[in-house]
């Protein structure tokens, strides 16, 4: 199994409604796009994100699942949304697990 994890920076133009619809977007993606096991999506609250809002992790069956995911038109319109909203910094990680 492989996790994939990410955390999205956003600038301040940015709305909380906007946030509230990036991470319901990224949830949908579990029953959109083949090979993921497990989604989760939310905002932080602890204040301790270094100015990133979102973070998502996602569990795949395998490597090749994971390869399919990224090209998938699903999450590329996923991308693009954050893009529009204003992302300014994402950082990734992916490790087997």
């Amino acid at each position: 199994m492989v996790e994939h994890m990410v955390i999205f920076k956003f600038g301040p133009e940015t709305t909380d409604e906007q946030l509230d619809e990036c991470v319901r977007r990224a949830s949908a993606l579990q029953h959109e796009i083949p090979g993921i096991l497990d989604f989760v999506a939310g905002r932080d609250f602890s204040g301790r994100n270094q100015g990133f809002q979102v973070g998502l992790t996602a569990r795949f069956e395998d490597r090749a699942a994971l390869a399919n995911y990224t090209p998938h038109p699903k999450h590329q319109e996923f991308v693009q949304f954050t893009v529009d909203i204003g992302r300014q910094d994402i950082i990734v990680l992916d490790y087997d697990i």
